[in-house]
């Protein structure tokens, strides 16, 4: 009887598995090298003097960021950001976790039907349905308004509310509700005192990160939005696009605040949240 190859396949394919293993590595650490250096740039310019064709600047000061404040009067910006954000996040939160409870719990007729529209908003890139959106907002007299800013990043947050909720709504035990009904509470006394304590990480996850999307969404907050209810997004574009000469220093250190600000939302929203349970609705039951 002859040997069979089988060892030689196996060093084979493990080696293949490193030398890929190895590969996608690699590209990895390029990747994030290219953005830190990206990002670096912006940094250091925004607190250089002078800066053209050295190593690094001729001077460091951190002027730019006052001139910054007054030049693209920031602190009006900031103020319309944070009004759109909070009340984007309020009205998201109030009519995605009702939705996530009745998606999670009840069975019906066309239910994956009305998932896939929730979901819609989010596969489909924003440019899609902002154009006829602003055409309709412009129609109604919503457009150029904070409020029509408010109404357009609620199309793509709502969806996301219902979209992180729902595995913790299917993480709850119905007995809980069930013991509740019995000692008589109602379906609103059993939202607000046994739901709601239980599901607050999840609510403060996604007002979390329903907040920094609101602050990140470019696309339907420029099509909607007017000169007074820009948010710092958008209000970056115009600093770098708009028509006048601008100072690149003063322009960086406006990023630099914008990427701040994101950042910290960010972190601390990932405090909150697994971002493999915006993916995974992998429900344990228990035996039986």
């Amino acid at each position: 009887m002859s040997a069979t190859p089988a060892p030689t396949l196996v060093v084979s394919s493990g080696w293949a598995m490193r030398a890929w293993g190895f590969l996608l590595n690699v590209i990895l650490a390029f990747f994030i090298a290219n953005v830190g250096l990206i990002v670096l740039v912006v940094v250091v310019n925004s607190v250089a003097q002078r800066w053209l064709g050295t190593w690094l600047p001729e001077g460091w000061t951190t002027e730019w960021y006052t001139s910054a404040w007054k030049e693209f009067q920031l602190g009006s910006v900031l103020t319309v950001t944070f009004e759109v954000v909070v009340m984007v996040v309020a009205v998201s939160v109030v009519l995605g976790v009702p939705a996530a409870y009745a998606l999670a719990r009840r069975e019906f007729p066309g239910k994956r039907a009305v998932m896939l529209l929730f979901l819609l908003p989010l596969m489909v890139p924003p440019m899609t349905y902002g154009l006829p959106l602003a055409t309709v907002m412009y129609k109604v007299g919503l457009a150029g308004t904070t409020a029509g800013v408010v109404v357009a990043n609620l199309i793509p947050t709502v969806p996301f509310v219902i979209l992180v909720m729902t595995p913790f709504i299917e993480q709850i035990d119905p007995n809980l509700e069930s013991a509740a009904r019995v000692f008589g509470a109602g379906t609103g006394r059993v939202f607000l005192h046994v739901l709601v304590p239980l599901l607050a990480p999840g609510i403060l996850a996604a007002s979390l990160l329903v907040l920094v999307r609101t602050m990140a969404m470019f696309e339907l907050t420029f099509l909607v939005a007017g000169s007074g209810s820009q948010t710092l997004v958008v209000a970056l574009y115009y600093a770098v696009f708009a028509a006048g000469v601008r100072a690149p220093q003063s322009v960086d250190a406006m990023a630099v605040i914008y990427m701040v600000l994101s950042l910290l939302w960010l972190g601390t929203a990932l405090r909150f949240v697994n971002p493999t349970q915006l993916v995974s609705r992998v429900k344990e039951h228990k035996a039986t």
